[in-house]
């Protein structure tokens, strides 16, 4: 049972969570816009639709069925139907009502799968991503989520410290995005002709609201209106920042440009690395993880070539190398003095604990994601298939799958 109850419930703590949910909410139509810009004209709305749509099914299946494979029961590795359909939710989690956890989880179980659809632009089907997130919210993010967040997962018992993400939700996600794009193949022309983004405004606005939502998404994993929300704010802020100025400076060395998309993608970068960091690091520690997020991800662009992997917009640079990066070096720089939780890393004092249990965590997600996104991705790609059809590839998803376009001629 919940020692949930009335009396604890504290009305500031409750709108900070609230307004944080809505925070991260809005960080979906963001990264609709910021990939949106980077496809090809044809292909922008079918990128739109597809992320927007995940609020409306993810959503729908967190309220019958995901949270309570994340939240509910005891066991270590997977819930049980105690909080199917929202019924009976007692879940403890401090000072703000469950209801309010609930939708705060749910706002980060909807932008997760989002977030591989960056990787898979321009040749996705729209009801093979439908069907493939669907069963991937409830296989893969779910248990993940559990085992990250909730006190009674294995991960969580262990010692593993994730503040807002970095395993359950850019892991994840990061190499979901790699598993999907194995299977599916490369875009038609890909080497051969230039795809570059058809609309960078639309790409910079995207990652104004992304920086905007983010602030909920980390902050708010504080679960109250608190100093540790506030130090998890100024972090996310200063990573970001960090971040982009570190991508850019390699991105000016190696090219002679430093690019409005590299500004962008070095910010995002930021994000993604700050975020299991959030609330457990303070002082310097924002400014070295965000810059050397930038500079990692930036070099990390190397990997889709190295691999000969379409992966259309970098998810697997940012997220999936952004994520690793944040989640590991979080067992350097965890301070336990900087907002009263979490531990001590190995340049605190520490001592290795923490390092190993973050490598642990973060092998453990991978592994699982890769595995389970694969064969999720290779089933649909055997039966209903996975990509669209040569002609309609051609034509652009917008036109082909959905019947509009973007633009007039």
């Amino acid at each position: 049972m919940s020692v949930y109850g009335p009396k604890l419930m504290d009305t500031g703590d409750t709108a900070w969570v609230l307004a944080a949910a809505a925070l991260v909410a809005f960080m979906t139509p963001g990264l609709a816009f910021f990939y949106g810009g980077m496809v090809r004209s044809k292909n922008v709305l079918g990128m739109l639709m597809q992320n927007i749509f995940a609020m409306g099914l993810v959503s729908v299946l967190w309220a019958v069925v995901g949270f309570s494979i994340a939240f509910g029961g005891t066991n270590g590795w997977v819930g049980n139907f105690d909080f199917a359909f929202l019924s009976d939710v007692d879940y403890a989690s401090g000072t703000i009502p469950p209801m309010a956890f609930v939708a705060f989880q749910m706002m980060f179980a909807v932008i997760t799968p989002a977030l591989i659809t960056g990787a898979t632009a321009d040749r996705l089907k729209f009801g093979s991503y439908a069907l493939f997130i669907a069963i991937w919210s409830i296989v893969v993010y779910a248990p993940a989520a559990r085992w990250v967040f909730n006190p009674a997962g294995w991960l969580f018992k262990r010692g593993a410290l994730d503040f807002a993400g970095g395993t359950a939700i850019h892991i994840n996600a990061g190499i979901a995005a790699l598993a999907v794009v194995a299977v599916i193949g490369n875009r038609r022309g890909h080497g051969d002709e230039a795809m570059p983004p058809h609309n960078l405004p639309l790409t910079m606005i995207g990652t104004g609201i992304l920086w905007f939502g983010w602030f909920g998404f980390n902050a708010g994993s504080a679960l109250g209106a608190n100093g540790v929300a506030a130090q998890a704010l100024v972090n996310t802020h200063l990573a970001a920042a960090a971040a982009m100025l570190g991508w850019l400076i390699v991105e000016k060395l190696v090219t002679g440009h430093s690019t409005t998309l590299g500004a962008a993608s070095g910010a995002v970068a930021g994000l993604v690395a700050i975020t299991p960091c959030a609330g457990f690091v303070g002082g310097a520690a924002p400014l070295i993880i965000g810059g050397g997020a930038g500079i990692v991800c930036y070099l990390a662009l190397r990997i889709k070539t190295v691999l000969r992997l379409d992966d259309s917009l970098d998810v697997i640079a940012v997220h999936l190398v952004g994520g690793l990066f944040g989640s590991i070096v979080l067992g350097l720089f965890a301070d336990a003095s900087a907002t009263g939780v979490g531990v001590d890393g190995l340049f605190f004092g520490g001592g290795s604990d923490l390092l190993i249990d973050q490598i642990v965590a973060s092998g453990s997600v991978l592994i699982f994601s890769l595995v389970a996104s694969y064969l999720i991705a290779l089933a649909i790609d055997k039966t209903i298939g996975m990509r669209v059809e040569p002609d309609d590839e051609y034509v652009g998803l917008d036109r082909s799958l959905h019947a509009e376009s973007a633009y007039q001629p």
